[in-house]
């Protein structure tokens, strides 16, 4: 690791800078191992877009085995020159800190913790507690993760409470929060902008809000999130709005309006599901020159209709060629099958 656990926050603001997003793992057909090439292939895909590093998804039917071996080889393949945040998403908090040591050890970046399933807080202080049991059991830099998905709005509106983030903030591995909490509106993410914003990095990972808080308040790091829908578009106008180019930041902002719109439909078709659509995501980054390949259950069913409607709108924004047929049964091969 190039930091202690009291240098984490230094680290972060130096070194967090720019746009964070996903690479899923990728199977052999017969879905029995990882397809190494594949996933190497990936990314180097990743840094070719100009991405700061990806989020090593977690939540694609691989084992613990598997996800760690999968973590080593995103590592290896980029040998130092891109970020890695480890999605900490597992059955028990064991396994959460298994995993997280595990990085710790093979070169990780950062980690982003979820929740159990079965995790059922009765108040805010057992999320904290639960929080800061990881944050305690490992060195790595932390980003706290705020959304709707945990059911901790029964607990509080803004789904964690920005008070309890702003007590984790202060723990010395805290560098990052992910402000998707309390919806709608952004009265979460200013609370903590205004509570802990001088110790935490605020991302709103919703690259549409990204042009305000980057004149607002200087949004340094964004994710994590399918960002490679866009193919490099979003880390290209990021990196424009912090130059202060904004008449060529909005050049490319616009340019991709129709994926937004298209994407956010998609992922309005699911809600309620409290379950993120891989196979959808995975299959936007294929058309956008990743490998694809299909995942282990459980996950959602892709259709020809919501697919298609995904690459024509890529096509109209003219970040994919025109002739793209977008099938599914070449999705499913995959660019480097095995």
């Amino acid at each position: 690791m190039e930091y202690t656990k009291t240098e984490a926050k230094e680290w972060a603001k130096a070194n967090m800078r720019g746009v964070c997003n996903v690479i899923m793992p990728t199977f052999t057909s017969d879905l029995k191992r990882l397809n190494e090439k594949a996933i190497r292939h990936d990314v180097r895909r990743n840094m070719e877009l100009g991405f700061w590093g990806a989020l090593v998804v977690s939540e694609c039917g691989t084992t613990m085995d598997e996800y760690k071996r999968f973590l080593e080889i995103c590592i290896d393949e980029a040998r130092g020159k891109h970020r890695f945040v480890i999605q900490a998403s597992f059955d028990t908090l064991e396994d959460m800190i298994d995993v997280c040591r595990f990085g710790e050890s093979a070169g990780a970046d950062v980690v982003l913790p979820s929740y159990p399933p079965s995790f059922y807080p009765r108040s805010q202080q057992e999320i904290y507690d639960f929080t800061a049991k990881l944050m305690d059991s490992n060195n790595l830099a932390t980003i706290i993760f705020s959304v709707h998905q945990w059911n901790f709005g029964r607990l509080h509106p803004a789904d964690i409470d920005p008070k309890i983030i702003a007590r984790l903030a202060e723990l010395p591995n805290a560098v990052a929060v992910k402000a998707e909490g309390g919806p709608p509106g952004n009265a979460s993410l200013v609370q903590m902008l205004m509570s802990c914003g001088d110790k935490l990095l605020v991302s709103d990972p919703r690259e549409y809000n990204s042009p305000a808080w980057v004149k607002l308040f200087g949004m340094q790091w964004m994710g994590t999130s399918n960002f490679e829908a866009f193919g490099n578009c979003v880390p290209k106008y990021f990196d424009l709005m912090h130059q202060g180019k904004w008449d060529e930041a909005f050049d490319i902002y616009w340019k991709i309006h129709p994926v937004r719109t298209t994407r956010l439909a998609d992922m309005a078709s699911f809600a309620g599901a409290n379950f993120i659509h891989r196979p959808s995501w995975k299959y936007q980054g294929w058309l956008n020159g990743y490998n694809g390949g299909p995942l282990r259950q459980p996950v959602m069913k892709l259709s020809d209709h919501a697919t298609h409607r995904l690459r024509d709108a890529m096509i109209r924004a003219g970040t994919i060629p025109s002739d793209e047929k977008g099938d599914l049964g070449e999705f499913f091969v995959g660019r480097n099958p095995a």
